[in-house]
């Protein structure tokens, strides 16, 4: 099965919700009730209030001339078109590029909080800049835990790639700290931190990773060049929440969204950008490096409304 056709499948379940409601606004016309409906089905689905809001209102501007006979292919217009015009402003420019053009060593800070797939993200991540050319250095900065030192240890074997670390429980800053210093010294073009996801509070965990933002920024003016926050798409206002915590404590500057080969329902991805506005750099629908992938919006859209 192909990288979009695994991403349709995994958002099968709210498409089928959406889709369902679209019918019954066709065969009943726009009348409040399916309107109503509607609107409840795409809130239930993550959307956001907001651009459910820019749909509802569209579809009630409409009124008039939908009264006379729907299609489902007019009413999924203006459906798609809402959702794009939402999407395609947080159409973030490929890390690649971005990593291409900057400063060499382009820092990269991987943050999120346990369990959505943040290490193997990055550890992917260096594997796919390796294949295309570029020197890339790990950072096991999530001393907390063992397992995540490990990971990336094996990631980096597996992809030939070398990986700083720290005995468990090392100050994460100082791991942080020598992974930059080796990448200097060893001409990488980039260096991939992962960070730890859960510490004993929350404003312990925002304080470290403060701290390792000043430590870079003191040792190499600019960095980190990218803070990429790490989302599991199945979360749903979870992930909205969290996208808001870290975005107010390190200033969120990409997203990669996880998981969406599963039971995602896909949509908390338009309602984060629709508040917040940071780029959506990569998605990822399984467990391979080649599924991890470039946002495109137009795609995202489509495999989110219309099954492949």
């Amino acid at each position: 099965m192909g990288w979009l056709a695994r991403l349709s499948q995994g958002m099968a379940k709210t498409r089928e919700r959406v889709r369902s409601s679209l019918s019954r606004l066709v065969s009943r016309g726009p009348d409040p009730a399916v309107l109503e409906e509607l609107e409840e089905t795409l809130i239930a689905a993550d959307l956001g209030i907001h651009t459910v809001t820019r749909l509802i209102d569209r579809l009630k501007a409409e009124r008039g001339r939908l009264a006379s006979g729907p299609d489902e292919h007019q009413v999924l217009a203006l459906l798609k078109g809402t959702l794009l015009e939402t999407l395609s402003g947080c159409e973030g420019r490929p890390l690649e590029a971005l990593i291409q053009q900057g400063p060499k060593p382009y820092v990269v800070l991987a943050v999120g909080v346990n369990g959505v797939g943040k290490t193997t993200t990055v550890a992917k991540l260096a594997q796919r800049l390796k294949e295309a050319g570029h020197r890339p250095v790990l950072v096991a900065a999530d001393t907390f835990r063992a397992a995540a030192i490990e990971q990336l240890a094996v990631w980096g074997v597996r992809t030939g790639v070398e990986v700083v670390r720290h005995q468990q429980g090392s100050d994460p800053s100082a791991v942080v700290f020598d992974g930059l210093a080796a990448a200097k010294a060893r001409h990488a073009d980039v260096l991939l931190i992962d960070t730890a996801g859960r510490l004993h509070t929350k404003a312990n965990l925002m304080d470290e990773l403060k701290k390792m933002k000043r430590v870079l920024a003191r040792e190499f003016p600019g960095a980190p060049h990218e803070v990429l926050l790490v989302l599991d798409g199945t979360a749903g206002q979870n992930a909205l929440s969290q996208a808001r915590q870290f975005h107010e404590a390190v200033g969120v500057t990409g997203l990669v969204v996880t998981k969406l080969d599963g039971t995602a329902r896909g949509g908390i991805v338009v309602a984060i950008a629709d508040e917040l506005k940071i780029p959506v750099r990569l998605i990822g629908v399984g467990e391979g490096v080649e599924d991890l992938q470039d946002f495109h919006a137009e795609d995202f859209v489509d495999a989110l409304v219309e099954a492949r």
